[in-house]
Parts: structure tokens; C-alpha cells; sequence
């Protein structure tokens, strides 16, 4: 491999710092940051730039080619084969990122690299245009990683790849160069070769560059013809056939697919696309995804917008109730399936369509069956299925690891199905398996394996497999990318597609543009073994950690739970769900959950990061994670980095109490705080708006510490004269863990029997107006409410401050606590979403083994799960409530029975896309934390808040959400047990 000759970082580094009004990074944190992308490959970077805007770019570039340095530019790092990672990493996506302009008539935009593509997508919605490649990345994707991979996407099949869909670049080139290359003339053979005469006539360096260019082609006409473009797939190498006269010229669709290793683009015009009026989602099922793909050709003849495949494996992986919901949307019976997209000027026309295709289908002898779908929301259920597929796939169905390496081979349509019969016999040979999905409808598919990536044995397999699949591709005339470009992955293997011939002529294509070799070296051209620097051959996966969480979904294992990671970003999109508000005001890196999860990895790597549970770089990018766990359910991969970050803080601070922050004490202690406060809470109340308190407690000036209440809800409940089953009662009866009988049987008190309460730190003491108005309702639903004995607490904000021992011991005495009720089934109802989640999630996974752990996870519900499943008719309320989510209840409980009750209650949920509400328990008001936890409410809740009509209700069961609407705005947030015990006392 050829490489760029040494150079001295540190003054490169220097000089860049001088020049740049962006960041530049050469410290250990950035480059653990950028050493991978979403690939199996991991190459530290010597420095790390992220420019300010486009002119920084340019000089960033400019400094780094002339230093004779690597120039690898970075989008969303998204990329699956190692495409842009080692070198000088230019990162264009957090500033360089405006759209510049769009042309309604002329139907195009102006983009700079780092704009993401559902940021072009919405701009473009007004105007009923769209951007014609929409890979399942867009949400995180950026146009100047898409021009330089050449994606696809799922419409590919009718309004092509990124190549397809440029009109211009202006791009800088390695001599420092900046010029502007077009798309190429649709016209006669005559005006062509006046057109190419044209760019040949320029003087200096971009004259030069096109006579060279042109000469080129004029020497390799033949080859380029026979060996490049054969079909619209064909990825890999360079897209040597746009330079031909019969396309007119275009070069910028030769710089398409170069993977940055011809120049940089500063700016591109891009075409738009004109959306179908209507749309039908046509749902075909088949019994294996062989059958499916030979079905492809009959439906392309119909025109369709898209043609995606998706199967068995992938579906049953999905969480439950979006399995549930799939079907429901119309997902029919079948081992894989085809999602077929047909367009019309109208609903109706689009349904005819699909049904001429369903007829040709059928008289063709396919065994699909199919359901068309026409309702958007069920077409949203479906597609789900499709876009967390790269997510999903990296797990097998049996919890094993799965990667990429082999993952969008592509070859014509018409051979897709000879494709699946070969591969499927290359994966037998070696013992493999993996998941499939991908793009049938143009003969590429995407695929995740379970090579064996952690041993030299299994990395030779590797290699010995991705050389015969590459010949099986070769063999039916297709490319081993069809979408992803070659990267790391697939660059050496472009020898056994192309043969000499066309390595040669890559080869030569690279020296016209970048004779220096520093613009993305070692892609494509000069290409490192495909099975050198795979990221999990190291010592991360020979280090097992002893930990207090349990890992039991990744075999007891830290290192495994790391690999979880591969890269995807999705906790990078800024356009909606849960994950990762941090990441969504911030966009920076570093605090995403794929930087977090990536620093842990290097922390376990050890060679970068160094000081292990001690590294300040990991802490200092855990700092700003909301331990909110969206990236649990919204990762497709489910990455749970609040239980990283609890496990690395514990270790961190173990045995160096002195060392952590004084929120940790303030409120990771609050359920004792809050007890001792009880006895005394005007005193506790007065004492606690002081200044001199809150700085102590690590607490923020701007927030105002919650006021506890005169008279805790525990309190009130004995005051009001239930009584508690006794000591006596208790005495004998079989529990769990061998204590106890049974509680008597049958009704109890309430008609229905009886029901634990469960009274949270913040219910019990700061809101103990949520926990009356609880009882009222169960009571009216015909049930017998107890408290436990004895004062329990589910450990949550020791869990939270990374104080696991004393989070253990909290569970463990709370649940000795439950034990008689435990043993005789009796439900336990939770009010505060966090606290119910810890009980459902966390205490089986720090108590492993314990039993009742398992029964009280099991025993758990929701205040609106069981009254859900109740029964019960409640009170017609009415109206329509504006609801906040709880982080912890969206990710590990589920918001389906609050819509049930909601519904039955005559109320109209209004559930606004707004993630997180910023505050998530002690983060909001920690000191250093308060920006940014602001930024976070403002993003969507507090402003949809203010916005409501006066009528509306607020609702948001979780404490901090309401805490957090009460700061920001002037409406005070109801639990839903006060908005049913309202509409109960106005029936009275």
C-alpha cells in the first residue's frame, strides 16, 4: 500500500489551531472519538478537525494536503466499510451544514457536505419535492457523505443514486485547487464534444485536470465500456463510464462514489424530485426470500417507487408491540417479505397500479401472498420493519454477535435469485448465517453474519468466505458494493472484479487527481488486506471486568455489552424520538451514545485511553448523558448507556468518596434527605432557597429546590385510618425466599382484592397530593389499597450517581419488604414511571439470582397498566391532554395503556415528539447541567407547553417532567391519577 510520507502532527496540529476558527484536536479524547465509523474497522486518527464553516473547511483541507498528512473528510460517520477513518478526520457535520437555497421551478438546492438529509427533506416537503436517494440513514446521513459514497436508498429503483441526482460540485482539490465540475450535457455526440472541448481550453490546473481526464478516456474507451456501469448497482470502484461522451461528460458523477479520494466538496447543487401524490404500500409474503427475489423482474416492469425485502429473522427481533402493530398495519403470513411502493396521481390510481401488479403476479405462478395498505400510519408500522433492519440484524435471534463485511453485494435484478442460491451455499461451506434485507428491487442486499471476528481462526474464515462470495458476485456480472462504497472492506477484493486491467485503470484515475496519494488514502487504490485493523481483534474482548450490573443479554460480559455499538447513529438524528438529547442541542460527538459507547470501547482497547474505570475521557463524555435510556429502546441495537454510565461512575469513584461531585450526595441521597426533611419540612423548605445550600448541594442558582410537603402521603394514608395487615397477620404465612403462607384469598376489602401502592421518595414526600388521588381512584375501581410495612424505596438515584453497593442494599431490604405480598400474588402499582422502571428493569439486573427480584419485575405495573387490564369504566373526563412521556416509561415500560385509559376516558392524547424533557431526576439540576438541560426542554416540550390552549391539560406522570414544565413554563402539570380522581369528585 502506497502511504503519504511521514509527517510531523504536532506541527501540523499547531498550524491548524492558527489558521481555523473550528476546533482542532490531536488529545486522546477526540481521537478515541473518530478511530471508527460504522464499520468492523478501527484506525485512530492523528488529529481531528471540525470547521466552522465552509471557507474553514477549505483551509483545513488546504493546511492538511500540503503537510503531506492523510485528508479523511467525515459526515455522519455512518459509513459500513471503513470509508472515512484514520488520518487527519475532517468532521463537516456540525457546522458546515446549511442549505444555502432551494429553486422551486428549477427544482434544485444548494447544500454544503455536512446538511443531513431529513434536514433537506423537510426543507424541500413544501414545495412537494424530495431528495431521489434516501437511504435508512437519512436521518443522520449527510449529503456530503451520500455524493461521496454515491447512496442509493430505497427509491433508488425510480429516481436513482446521489449520482443521479447532482447537478454540480464545487469542490477543493489536493494542489489546493478550487473548481467546479457539472454534471455533464444530455445532448448530441457534436454538442458534447464541443462541451468537453470547452473544460479542455481552461487554463491552470483544472484545464489541465480535464485535458488529462479526456485523455483518458480517449485511451480506455473500450475497457470503460465493457467493465463500468454495466447496471445501476455497480458501487464499487470509480464510475469511470460518467466520464463516456454518451453520458455526457459528467464529472461530477465520476466524483460521486470516490469516497473523498479525488478532492473535497464544499458545496453541491442537487436535483429534487417531485413526490407522487399518493402512495400505496402493496405487503408481499413469501416463504423464503429465494421466491421473493424471483419475483423481482415481474414487478419492475410496473413501475414501482421502491421494492425492499425484510425477513423472518429481522421481524421477530422487533420490540413486541411493534411486531403486533406490523401485523395489524398488514404485514401477511410468510418467512420474508417485499414491501412494494407504487405512486399515482391519487390514492386510487396508485391502488390500480398495485393491483395490476398483484394480477401479473399471480398469473406468473408466484406463491406471494399480499395485503395493500393505504392508511400512512400503517405504512409507517411497516416501514419500521425495513429502516431499524441494520440495527436489528447485528444480533442474531439467539443474542450471538452478527457484522457487516459482506453486506450490500449487488448484482442485476435479473440474477438476484442465482445470488441468494450461491450465497446461501458459501455461507453453508463455512458455517455461517446472518440476516437479510436490502434493495431487491435493483438486485442489492444487505446482510449481517455472524462471522467470528475475535480470533485469528475466525478471521481467516472471514477472509476465505468474502473472497468466494466475491467471485460468486463476479461470476453473475454484479459488484461487491451496490451501495456502501469499497472502503476497508471491499477495496482489495476490486482486484478479483476488475481484473488488472481495471486496477489499472483505477490506479491511473487516482494519480490525475490526487498524485500526492493524501486524499483518503488507502481506498479503493492501494487497499489494505480486507481482514487488517478490524476493530475487535484487540484486548478489549480478552478484558472480563467484574461488574454489578449482570449483562446476563450479553453473556455476562462489559466488552460484549460494548460491541452492542457498531456505529449505525441513529442517537445522531436531531429530528425526533427520545435519543439522544444531549446530542440533539449540543451535536457534538461527544455526546452521543455512539461517542460514549465508542470511548468505553477505548477504554477497554486500553492502548489510547490508558487509565481504565479511571479515565477522565470517558467521565468527562458520560458527563452529559441524561441517564434518560432512549438509546435502550431507540438505539436498534439497544445500547444502554444509562447502565454504562452507572456502572463506569461507580467504579470510577470507588474507594474516593472525597472525589464525587456533591449532587451525588445531595441527590443521590434524597430518599433519606427527604425522610429526615419529613419531621421538619418548613424549616427543611426555608433553609433550602438558600443560596449557600445550594452550592453546597452541587445545586444550580436558577432552580428552585422542590418544597416537601407538610404531610407525607404515607402519613395522610395512616391518618386516614387503613389499616396496615399486621406483624401477626403476617407471621407464618409463606413468602418468597422460603418467608410466609399466603394472604387470604378472594375480596379483600375492595371488591376486586387487594393492591400495593408504592410509595415513591417523590410521591411520599414532595407529592403526596399524586398518591391520594391514586388511592381514590383504585378504590373506585374496586380494589383494597395497602402500602408495604416498612418504608421501601427502589434505589433509583443511588442507581443513577453510580452508588451501585448502596443501591443493592436499598433493593434488597424494600424487597424483603414486599415479600409477604410477593407470595400471594397481590399487584403492586407504581406511580413515578423512573421508580416503576427500576423495579421492572434495574433490580433483576443488579440483584441476579434474587427471586424476589424476578417476582417483584413480574408483579409491577404501571398505575395506567392496571387499570388497563382492570376492567374498570372510568370517569368521562374529556378534553384534550398534551402529554410528556417519561424518558424511563417510553424506554422501558411502553405508553400503550396510558392511551387505553386515556381513550376510554374520553381524553384526547396530544403526545408531542419531544424526547426527553431535559431535567431526567438529579441532571437538570446539577450546577454544571443547567444549560443544557434547558436547552433540552426548549428543543420541543416547553414551547408546545406554552402553546397549548388554556383548556388543555398538561399531563406527565414522571416527577422531573413536571418539575421541569413548572420551571419553564406557568402551567402546573396533573398526573393522570389527578385528572380521573377530578372527573370522580365533579360525578359526585
Amino acid at each position: 500500500m502506497l502511504t503519504p510520507a511521514a509527517y510531523d502532527v504536532t506541527g501540523l496540529a499547531r498550524e491548524l489551531r492558527g489558521n481555523l476558527r473550528g476546533t482542532v484536536g490531536d488529545d486522546t479524547r477526540s481521537r478515541a472519538l473518530y478511530a471508527a465509523d460504522g464499520s468492523n474497522y478501527r484506525d485512530v486518527p492523528d488529529v481531528v478537525v471540525v470547521p466552522a464553516d465552509q471557507d474553514d473547511l477549505a483551509t483545513a483541507v488546504r493546511l492538511t494536503a500540503a503537510a503531506g498528512a492523510p485528508v479523511t473528510l467525515r459526515g455522519g460517520g455512518t459509513s459500513m466499510a471503513g470509508n472515512a477513518i484514520g488520518g487527519v478526520v475532517i468532521d463537516a457535520s456540525r457546522h458546515v451544514n446549511r442549505i444555502l437555497g432551494i429553486d422551486r421551478e428549477a427544482r434544485t438546492a444548494i447544500v454544503e457536505p455536512g446538511v443531513v438529509l431529513t434536514h433537506l427533506l423537510a426543507a424541500a416537503r413544501p414545495y412537494g419535492l424530495a431528495f431521489g436517494a434516501d437511504p435508512s440513514s437519512g436521518s443522520r446521513a449527510t449529503l456530503g457523505g451520500m455524493i461521496a459514497n454515491n447512496a442509493c436508498g430505497a427509491h433508488s429503483v425510480a429516481w436513482g443514486t446521489t449520482a443521479d441526482n447532482v447537478r454540480s460540485l464545487d469542490v477543493l482539490l489536493a494542489d489546493g485547487t478550487r473548481c467546479t465540475f457539472d454534471a455533464g450535457l444530455a445532448g448530441s455526440a457534436e454538442e458534447v464534444a464541443r462541451y468537453r472541448e470547452g473544460f479542455a481550453g481552461r487554463g491552470g490546473a483544472e484545464g489541465e485536470l480535464h485535458r488529462r481526464l479526456q485523455g483518458f478516456v480517449d485511451r480506455n474507451e473500450l475497457i470503460i465500456r465493457r467493465r463500468f456501469g454495466q447496471f445501476t448497482r455497480q458501487i464499487s470502484g470509480y464510475a469511470l463510464h460518467r466520464l463516456l461522451p454518451g453520458n455526457g461528460y459528467d464529472v461530477a458523477g465520476l466524483l460521486c462514489g470516490s469516497e473523498g479520494g479525488f478532492a473535497a466538496t464544499l458545496q453541491a447543487t442537487v436535483a429534487l424530485t417531485p413526490l407522487p401524490a399518493a402512495k400505496v404500500l402493496c405487503v408481499l409474503g413469501f416463504a423464503d426470500s429465494i421466491s421473493s427475489a424471483d419475483c423481482v423482474p415481474v414487478v419492475l416492469r410496473h413501475g414501482p417507487l421502491t421494492m425492499e425485502s425484510i425477513n423472518l429473522d429481522l421481524v421477530e427481533r422487533l420490540p413486541s408491540e411493534v411486531r403486533d402493530a406490523a401485523v395489524e398495519a398488514g404485514l401477511p403470513a410468510g418467512q420474508a417479505w417485499l414491501l412494494v411502493e407504487m405512486g399515482g396521481e391519487d390514492e386510487a390510481s396508485a391502488a390500480v397500479a398495485a393491483r395490476k401488479m398483484l394480477e401479473e403476479l399471480r398469473d406468473s405462478g408466484s406463491p406471494a401472498s399480499a395485503s395493500l395498505v393505504t392508511d400512512p400510519g400503517a405504512q409507517s408500522v411497516l416501514w419500521r420493519c425495513r429502516t431499524d433492519a441494520a440495527g436489528l440484524a447485528t444480533r442474531r435471534a439467539d443474542g450471538a454477535e452478527a457484522w457487516g463485511g459482506w453486506e450490500d453485494a449487488a448484482v442485476p435484478p435479473e440474477r438476484l435469485g442465482d445470488y441468494l442460491r450461491g450465497l446461501d451455499e458459501v455461507l453453508g461451506q463455512h458455517g455461517l448465517s446472518g440476516a437479510s434485507y436490502g434493495h431487491f428491487g435493483e438486485g442489492c442486499m444487505h446482510m449481517r453474519i455472524d462471522f467470528d471476528l475475535l480470533s485469528r481462526r475466525g478471521l481467516a474464515t472471514y477472509r476465505d468466505f468474502v473472497e468466494q462470495a466475491t467471485d460468486l458476485v463476479v461470476s453473475l456480472g454484479g459488484s461487491v458494493s451496490g451501495e456502501h462504497g469499497d472502503g476497508r472492506a471491499r477495496s482489495e477484493l476490486l482486484a478479483r472484479m476488475y481484473g488488472e486491467d481495471g486496477v489499472r485503470l483505477l490506479t491511473e484515475m487516482k494519480d490525475i487527481w490526487d498524485p500526492r496519494r493524501v486524499m483518503n488514502p488507502g481506498v479503493i487504490v492501494d487497499p489494505l488486506p480486507v481482514d487488517a485493523g478490524i476493530r475487535h481483534d484487540g484486548p478489549a474482548k480478552d478484558r472480563k471486568l467484574l461488574t454489578v450490573f449482570a449483562y446476563a443479554d450479553d453473556n455476562h460480559d462489559f466488552a460484549q455489552a460494548q460491541r452492542r455499538c457498531v456505529g449505525i447513529g441513529k442517537c445522531r438524528q436531531t429530528s425526533g424520538g427520545v435519543m439522544c438529547p444531549s446530542y440533539q442541542v449540543t451535536r457534538e460527538e461527544l455526546h452521543s451514545t455512539r461517542g460514549r459507547a465508542h470511548l468505553l470501547w477505548e477504554m477497554l482497547e486500553g492502548d489510547l485511553v490508558t487509565d481504565g474505570w479511571r479515565s477522565t475521557e470517558v467521565r468527562d463524555a458520560l458527563d452529559l448523558c441524561l441517564s434518560c435510556k432512549g438509546c435502550q429502546s431507540d438505539c436498534p441495537v439497544n445500547v444502554d448507556m444509562a447502565t454504562y454510565k452507572a456502572e463506569f461512575t461507580h467504579h470510577h469513584y470507588a474507594r474516593r468518596p472525597w472525589a464525587r461531585p456533591l449532587s451525588h450526595w445531595s441527590m443521590g441521597w434524597l430518599p433519606v434527605w427527604s425522610r429526615i426533611a419529613s419531621r421538619a419540612p418548613r424549616i427543611v423548605n426555608k433553609v433550602t432557597k438558600s443560596a449557600l445550600v445550594k452550592r453546597l448541594g452541587g445545586i444550580a442558582e436558577q432552580r428552585e429546590v422542590p418544597a416537601f410537603a407538610e404531610q407525607s402521603f404515607t402519613d395522610w394514608f395512616v391518618a386516614r385510618g387503613n389499616s396496615q395487615p399486621s406483624q401477626d397477620a403476617m407471621a407464618g404465612r409463606r413468602g418468597a425466599e422460603g418467608q410466609g403462607g399466603e394472604v387470604p384469598g378472594g375480596e379483600v376489602g375492595g371488591g376486586k382484592g387487594r393492591v400495593v401502592l408504592w410509595p415513591d421518595t417523590f410521591t411520599n414526600y414532595l407529592a403526596p397530593e399524586i398518591g391520594r388521588a391514586a388511592v381514590e381512584v383504585l378504590e373506585a375501581a374496586g380494589y383494597e389499597v395497602v402500602l408495604p410495612e416498612k418504608p421501601v424505596c427502589c434505589g433509583l438515584t443511588w442507581v443513577s450517581t453510580g452508588q451501585l453497593g448502596m443501591a443493592k442494599t436499598v433493593m434488597e431490604r424494600s424487597l424483603r419488604a414486599l415479600a409477604p405480598h410477593l407470595a400471594a400474588g397481590t399487584p403492586i402499582v407504581g406511580l413515578e414511571p423512573s421508580c416503576t422502571a427500576a423495579l421492572r428493569q434495574d433490580a433483576p439486573e443488579l440483584l441476579e439470582g434474587s427471586k424476589l427480584a424476578v417476582a417483584a419485575a413480574a408483579s409491577t405495573y404501571t398505575f395506567a397498566e392496571f387499570l388497563d387490564q382492570a376492567e374498570w369504566k372510568p370517569p368521562q373526563v374529556g378534553g384534550e391532554a398534551l402529554v410528556q412521556t417519561h424518558c424511563h416509561q417510553h424506554a422501558v415500560l411502553g405508553f400503550d395503556a396510558d392511551r387505553s385509559v386515556m381513550a376510554a376516558a374520553g381524553i384526547k392524547a396530544v403526545v408531542p415528539d419531544a424526547g426527553c424533557c431535559g431535567l431526567a431526576g438529579n441532571f437538570g439540576f446539577e450546577r454544571d447541567h443547567y444549560e443544557v438541560s434547558k436547552a433540552v426542554g426548549e428543543r420541543v416540550l416547553l414551547p408546545a407547553v406554552r402553546e397549548a390552549d388554556e383548556q388543555t391539560a398538561i399531563v406527565a406522570d414522571g416527577f422531573s417532567c413536571r418539575t421541569q414544565i413548572t420551571h419553564g413554563t406557568t402551567r402546573h402539570p396533573l398526573h393522570l391519577a389527578q385528572l380521573l380522581a377530578d372527573a370522580l369528585d365533579r360525578d359526585e
